[in-house]
């Protein structure tokens, strides 16, 4: 294991606690060349991106996007796309009852080599005439809105929890679901390709793009039958039980089929599914609400939980979820919601909360040989 202090230009946004509503702080994305990505959150309603060398340090001056919240970074040869929230706008409605505020917009804003903003594609949907309380609506709140990236080498997709406006007689009602969106390298929707509502209500929307089947594979946790389901159509992975202590990981390629992490009542599991009902599921003796998996070299993955002020590590075989050696501790504190990525030298790495408002760790795994 590597841990790494990097000093930033400006702080870091710490929100007061974790969680699907509160805002990410920090994200990372591997570029090809083995260099880093790191984007994170300021104090001033700003979104920063640098350049991170293969030492893990920062290269040059970061540049900023105007955002309010950061929810992933992915990155390819010719610089990347950033998934952030923005400022939008509720108008009137009126609501049937309750709030709902803020009306937020999720955007993908591509970035080239130097950082620098190349389009802007939002993919909810309000316009000037089209607002966060007009029915039909599809906006970003307050309430489970975090989502992620995946890449099929040209076009970007993008996972996350939405707010979905609905006339109710002469008021409207907001409820929640989640939205995949898929934006071309030109950075145009391409609406044949994503889905406007999947899940609902839902959280921990995760995505993997596959490459044998040439399309993006989603994964939800659900209220509906309380369950980690694959959306549009609703497809069961595994069944859980609505008792606020179901939770969605992440989702990675198996060797066959996919791996989708998740738990219950704090005990963590993998099961590992095609187009239905998982074939097989495993526990892997980790105690967690928030696992994390990402694939881990070319036949393994690697599960990862916080313990205390640090975090704990199991290597898998992406084969069958059986573990391989023994646990590995990690000198960096991990975010419930904050995903680990894989790099093309077989390392994993992960940002994680620094000892200054202006600095953070990289915590890197180093490739098993």
């Amino acid at each position: 294991m590597k841990v790494t202090d990097v000093t930033l230009p400006n702080s870091v946004k710490k929100p007061a606690s974790e969680g699907d509503t509160e805002v990410l702080p920090t994200a990372i994305a591997a570029a090809p060349d083995g260099t880093s990505w790191l984007a994170w959150v300021g104090t001033d309603e700003k979104v920063y991106l640098g350049r991170l060398g293969c030492d893990d340090q920062l290269l040059g001056t970061p540049t900023s996007f105007a955002g309010i919240d950061l929810q992933d970074v992915q990155a390819d040869s010719t610089g990347g796309v950033l998934l952030i929230t923005q400022k939008g706008e509720c108008s009137t409605g009126p609501l049937c009852g309750g709030t709902s505020s803020p009306c937020n917009t999720m955007h993908m804003i591509r970035f080239g080599l130097d950082g620098k903003q190349v389009w802007d594609q939002q993919v909810t949907n309000l316009t000037d005439s089209l607002k966060g309380y007009d029915a039909g609506a599809r906006f970003v709140w307050w309430y489970q809105h975090h989502g992620r990236l995946a890449s099929d080498g040209e076009n970007y997709a993008a996972y996350f929890g939405t707010a979905i406006t609905v006339q109710n007689g002469d008021c409207v009602d907001i409820h929640e679901g989640d939205r995949m969106q898929v934006v071309s390298a030109a950075g145009k929707l391409l609406p044949d390709k994503g889905f406007e509502v999947g899940c609902s209500h839902a959280w921990t929307s995760r995505i993997v793009y596959d490459p044998a089947k040439k399309d993006f594979v989603t994964v939800c946790a659900t209220d509906n039958q309380c369950r980690i389901a694959q959306p549009n159509p609703y497809r069961t992975v595994a069944a859980g039980t609505c008792d606020g202590t179901l939770f969605g990981g992440d989702l990675v390629l198996a060797k066959t089929g996919y791996w989708t992490a998740w738990s219950q009542d704090g005990t963590a599991r993998l099961s590992r599914f095609t187009t239905g009902p998982a074939e097989s599921t495993v526990q892997p003796g980790v105690q967690t609400e928030h696992p994390h998996l990402v694939k881990y070299g070319a036949d393994r993955m690697l599960i990862a939980w916080g313990s205390g002020s640090s975090t704990q590590a199991k290597v898998l075989d992406r084969g069958t979820g059986a573990t391989i050696g023994s646990p590995l501790t990690i000198a960096a504190d991990e975010h419930d919601y904050v995903a680990l990525k894989e790099y093309a030298d077989g390392s994993v790495a992960f940002p994680a909360t620094g000892s200054a408002a202006n600095t953070v760790k990289i915590a890197r795994v180093l490739p098993m040989s």
